[in-house]
């Protein structure tokens, strides 16, 4: 590549987004780590895409119809970070670029959602920023059909690497859009051929044009240094009815020594080198100086917006108070106020009516009570709707033709249906919710740990949720699952016992703003064992006293799920010996551990009583509360799963593990 040539073909371009260059530059060097080549390769598309085409208010960065930006390649952040400060955006002053990867700093090695306003999703694991782009361009069109489009109008627009498509993730999330025909999505290919060990074709060969064709997309290729080429692409891509993809010829590091290597793709510190590049492209500047005439052009540029900011804020006060009070509650992620009351009417019923069904069909019947009630949620299913029972009768399909609906057909794709979920509720408007296997959770991982890490309110249906599930055996019956869920972070894991305990789960579940949400619910029918109505939602406390013991406490036996029956049984042949039992059921240990120690100690007093814990899957975390809070490990059993389970009707398979009301008894009085 001749650089002369770039730098005299468009003087001007060249310059403005060499500024994008040296900050890079700088900042990785500045950090002694990070990833230089990505920002200097795409510095031209980026500068194009921000100065010519995307709709922003760099001062009002959460403005509800702006343009989204999504750095699928994440770890070239100081592209996404250079951009925001050049722009003017108030968060990013040149101090937190300078202190790039450090303590404290808003310029993460990776960006990251919480830390930035401007920064739309945290991306770093590829691939997730093109299938959360999904998510975000799915719920643009909800809400342009919901709200129409003079107030919901507007692109997403995506930067991803050859490590992004060749992630599987990438498949599922462009055969969504290409399905959904998700126009107002634009990504731009990074084709360097470059990854970390060497060229592409060191371990890939797929023609990337021809598979986004084959997906239903727009595709073009273009020179992605050339300012004019980029430009036309990107109009012609915004006049498509189909998601883009514009592949852009670019050179790693551009003018660095580095150039078109796998060097070029971390962290370039070599002063010398790093001084020979810049003078190559012809930039005279110090370390983190970019000139006033550069500097001003980009500030121009992040303010231009605000004129059309301004237009939007017009439109939407042209709106009834109520529309705009709906629009604005959806887009905060505020809860209706009415749904306390519908849960508490269900839960009402339930407890009269005392049903045994599974919980995967109280997830249903609660679901038939709040989603009228709330337009903004989005329900789904990777192929599995009659058995994890997420449709109910009010949503609609949404479809080509009816972007109105709020049901998605994902299909066989849990982790493309995951990040776009998340990319669903970082948008704003959209309360998705999607459900598969438990044992599944293992395809669904990467984006249920993102949505804990980005602090989403997406919220995880997973059912079949245990060895209950029966014939299909070992493959499909999840063990360690709720184990791997519950150490995540910032994440609320309802395991419901009944339909009551069900209602008042996803009650808590649409109340959150900022943690997701994991049901696992069962395949087999459970009985209502919440039969005394209360309007209190005790599945808030995290854990409760379901059932006392007569007569003097000798012991306390602790169940979630469908474990719990099992539990009020075991305590039924207790005390008809003689031997006082609590159960108490822990639908949600998360919120029982945000309990104050006096509610806790009450529960689960520190003395006295000896604990069993039932719960058909493995001991993992379990011994906090058998042991731990002051428990006694030798006055301590848990009855559940040491291993995988086997393919038999459910019946039989409880029986065989000794997951019993006789085998918790045994268990209770041989600690006795």
């Amino acid at each position: 590549m001749d650089i002369q040539e770039l730098r005299t073909r468009n003087p001007d371009h060249w310059m403005r987004a060499t500024a994008i260059r040296a900050l890079a530059l700088d900042g990785v060097a500045a950090a002694n780590s990070g990833h230089t080549g990505m920002p200097i390769g795409m510095a031209d598309v980026a500068t194009v895409l921000f100065s010519k085409h995307m709709k922003f208010d760099a001062k009002n960065p959460e403005w509800h119809d702006r343009d989204r930006f999504i750095l699928s390649a994440g770890h070239g952040s100081m592209l996404i970070y250079s951009l925001l400060y050049l722009c003017g955006d108030p968060e990013v002053t040149l101090e937190e670029v300078k202190n790039f990867r450090q303590w404290g700093a808003k310029t993460a090695g990776h960006p990251e959602n919480f830390l930035l306003k401007a920064v739309e999703t945290t991306t770093g694991p590829l691939g997730q920023g093109i299938a959360n782009s999904v998510g975000f361009a799915m719920a643009e069109e909800m809400l342009r059909g919901r709200f129409g489009k003079k107030l919901v109008n507007h692109h997403t627009y995506v930067i991803a690497g050859d490590g992004c498509l060749m992630e599987g993730v990438s498949q599922e999330a462009i055969g969504l859009a290409g399905r959904y025909e998700l126009s107002n999505l634009i990504v731009f290919w990074d084709n360097n051929d470059i990854t970390i060990d060497g060229k592409v074709s060191l371990s890939d060969r797929t023609d990337q044009v021809a598979r986004f064709k084959a997906s239903g997309w727009h595709v073009q290729e273009i020179d992605g240094h050339n300012a004019d080429e980029i430009d036309a692409a990107i109009t012609a891509a915004k006049a498509d009815d189909r998601p883009s993809m514009i592949a852009c010829k670019t050179h790693i590091a551009l003018g660095h020594a580095a150039q078109d290597t796998s060097k070029g793709h971390g962290a370039l510190t070599n002063e010398e080198q790093n001084v020979a590049a810049k003078a190559n492209w012809g930039w005279t500047s110090g370390a983190f100086e970019v000139p006033a005439e550069i500097k001003s052009w980009w500030d121009e540029v992040g303010s231009r917006g605000a004129a059309e900011r301004e237009a939007w804020e017009a439109r939407l006060s042209e709106s009834s108070a109520a529309r705009q009070a709906e629009f604005e509650r959806v887009m905060t992620g505020g809860a209706p106020k009415r749904l306390s009351a519908v849960v508490k009417q269900l839960k009402k019923q339930i407890s009269e009516e005392k049903p045994k069904v599974a919980t995967r069909k109280s997830s249903e019947m609660a679901l038939s009570v709040i989603n009228p009630i709330m337009p903004e949620t989005c329900g789904g299913s990777a192929d599995l709707t009659g058995s994890n029972n997420t449709l109910t009768a009010d949503l609609g399909v949404f479809d080509t033709d009816n972007r109105k609906g709020r049901y998605v057909y994902w299909g066989i794709r849990e982790h493309g249906m995951s990040s776009a979920m998340n990319g669903m509720a970082l948008h704003g408007g959209i309360r998705p919710y999607s459900g598969t296997f438990m044992a599944f959770t293992d395809y669904a991982r990467p984006a249920m740990r993102l949505a804990a890490l980005m602090k989403t309110p997406t919220v995880f249906v997973m059912t079949h949720d245990s060895i209950g599930l029966g014939e299909d055996g070992p493959t499909h019956q999840p063990v360690e699952h709720l184990a791997i869920s519950r150490a995540t972070p910032n994440t609320l894991v309802f395991r419901p016992a009944d339909t009551v305990e069900t209602a008042e789960a996803w009650e808590i579940a649409m109340r959150q703003t900022s943690t997701p949400s994991v049901l696992s619910l069962t395949r087999q029918g459970l009985p209502t064992v919440r039969t005394e109505h209360k309007n209190a939602n005790l599945v808030e406390k995290g854990a409760y006293v379901l059932a006392e013991s007569e007569g003097k406490r000798q012991a306390i036996i602790m169940a979630t799920g469908s474990e719990v029956e099992i539990a009020l049984a075991a305590r039924d042949l207790l005390q008809a010996e003689g031997i006082g039992t609590r159960v108490v059921s822990m639908p949600c240990w998360e919120l029982f551990e945000q309990q104050d120690e006096s509610y806790r100690r009450r529960v689960l007093p520190p003395s006295g009583p000896v604990r069993v814990a039932v719960e058909a899957a493995n001991r993992m975390g379990w011994d906090r509360w058998l042991c731990g809070e002051r428990g006694n490990a030798k006055k301590a059993a848990f009855v559940g799963m040491d291993g995988f389970g086997a393919s038999a009707p459910a019946g039989t398979l409880y029986e065989k593990f000794g997951i019993t009301a006789e085998n918790v008894a045994e268990q209770v009085k041989s600690l006795l």
